[in-house]
Order: C-alpha cells, then sequence, then structure tokens
C-alpha cells in the first residue's frame, strides 16, 4: 500500500486556532472531518490516517510549535519510511492573495519559518508544498499581528467553500499524483 504523508503546518494551542498562520491544521481537521476519521496525539504531533482506494496517508498537524515542524516531519517520514516526493507540506502565503492555490515540487521557504525548519532537517528544498494565499492586507511592521490574527468576516465566508477545495487537493495528490493537481489546481 502507497503512504502519503500530509503535513498541516500550525502552531497548538487554542489561541491560534483560528489564525491564518494555522490554515494547515484547519485543512486537515476539514479533510477528517469530512472523512470521519481522528486526530490522535502521537509523537511530535497529532495524526489520523485516512485510507483510500489502496492509499494511505497520513496526516499529521507537528505539535512542536511552527519554527521546529521540521522534527515532527523528519521523524514521520522515517518512522513510516515515505518518500520526499510522498510528503505533501500545506502551509501559508502571505505572498499570494487571500484562498489563492500553489502547489509546487519545490521551492524556497520564502521567509516562512516552518519551512525553513523543514528544509533544514530534510536537507532538502526540493518536497512537494501546498501554498495556501492569507494575503498581505497588513500595515508595515504588523506582519506577525496578521498572521497571528484571526480571519476577518469576509475571509470566514469564503473560506468554507476554499477548505472543501483544499480536501480535493489532498485527495488529488495522493490519487492522481503531484503533476496532474498541479495542472488541474493551481490558480483556482
Amino acid at each position: 500500500m502507497k503512504k502519503f504523508l500530509i503535513v498541516g503546518l500550525g502552531n497548538i494551542g487554542s489561541e491560534y486556532a483560528n489564525t491564518r498562520h494555522n490554515i494547515g491544521f484547519k485543512i486537515l481537521d476539514y479533510v477528517a472531518n469530512a472523512e470521519g476519521i481522528s486526530f490522535q496525539t502521537q509523537k511530535l504531533g497529532d495524526v489520523a490516517e485516512l485510507k483510500i482506494k489502496g492509499r494511505t496517508l497520513l496526516l499529521l498537524k507537528p505539535n512542536t510549535y511552527m519554527n521546529l515542524s521540521g522534527k515532527a516531519v523528519n521523524y514521520w517520514l522515517e518512522k513510516e519510511k515515505i518518500e520526499k516526493e510522498n510528503l505533501l507540506v500545506i502551509t501559508d502565503d502571505l505572498n499570494l492573495a487571500f484562498g489563492t492555490i500553489r502547489i509546487k515540487t519545490k521551492g524556497t521557504d520564502g521567509g516562512h519559518n516552518g519551512l525553513k525548519n523543514i528544509q533544514l532537517l530534510l536537507n532538502s528544498s526540493e518536497y512537494p508544498r501546498f501554498r495556501f494565499g492569507i494575503s498581505d492586507a497588513f500595515k508595515k511592521g504588523k506582519q506577525v499581528d496578521y498572521v497571528l490574527g484571526e480571519w476577518d468576516e469576509t475571509e470566514k465566508e469564503q473560506l468554507k467553500e476554499r477548505l472543501a477545495l483544499s480536501a480535493e487537493i489532498v485527495k488529488s495528490f495522493a490519487l492522481a499524483g503531484l503533476n496532474t493537481t498541479m495542472n488541474t489546481f493551481n490558480g483556482k
């Protein structure tokens, strides 16, 4: 059975639950709820297992805090013997308009501390990532407040459809592969 590690980046704690920075957690929670599976706290994160069409998707929400996400990613890749190309890291992106989706085969950390740590511990920037745009609608010097701020009412309303689309992307990655998923969903 082919295995995939789907990592949603975020920070643990109820104070972060509905923040822009936690979109990775939010997407995995949406997938788990839609599929009727639940997360169990295990080493370095909360993990849920989704089996679809002969594939196993391990959904991981690292509990290491964002800046140490690589520790959890590395541990679960090794523990489950999953290849880097079967890893998908879901993260927020300030450089994309709200709800914009960018799926890439590799890339830089773009100043994102979670990606920076993953790159450091995997010793590679060549792993698939799914960037979810949170826009950069903040005043100079207010980036941290914005990223760790909660969604506004308009975003909350639009998020419902974006989460459903994101869940489709997660499944497509495992079932149709990275290239098909990029061609189908990038720019949607």
